[in-house]
């Protein structure tokens, strides 16, 4: 999740992500997303299991700011909010 385009990055993992990206948008939980009003969900990967989603968020994390911004606009070229598109 992002507050703008090339901005501040947000990784986390969910088992709910529809439910998680609406709490991050309308800020009822005060954590890391709502100080820097990261409300834009720009890019996901989904997974069968917990255990594997954990290794890649732990992945995503552990790579440099470059690697995160390839990982967006090599699915997501403009930043598009994605989550109307995962609501449907």
């Amino acid at each position: 999740m992002t507050n703008k385009h090339n901005g501040t990055l947000y990784v986390g993992v969910t088992s709910d992500l529809i439910k998680r990206v609406y709490q991050h948008k309308t800020q009822h939980i005060k954590c890391f997303t709502s100080k820097y009003k990261c409300i834009d969900l720009v890019y996901y990967e989904l997974f069968s299991d917990m255990e594997n989603a954990i290794k890649r968020e732990k992945q995503i994390k552990a790579g440099s700011r470059k690697n995160k911004l390839k990982l967006i606009e090599g699915k997501n070229k403009n930043w598009d909010d994605l989550y109307s598109s995962i609501i449907k």
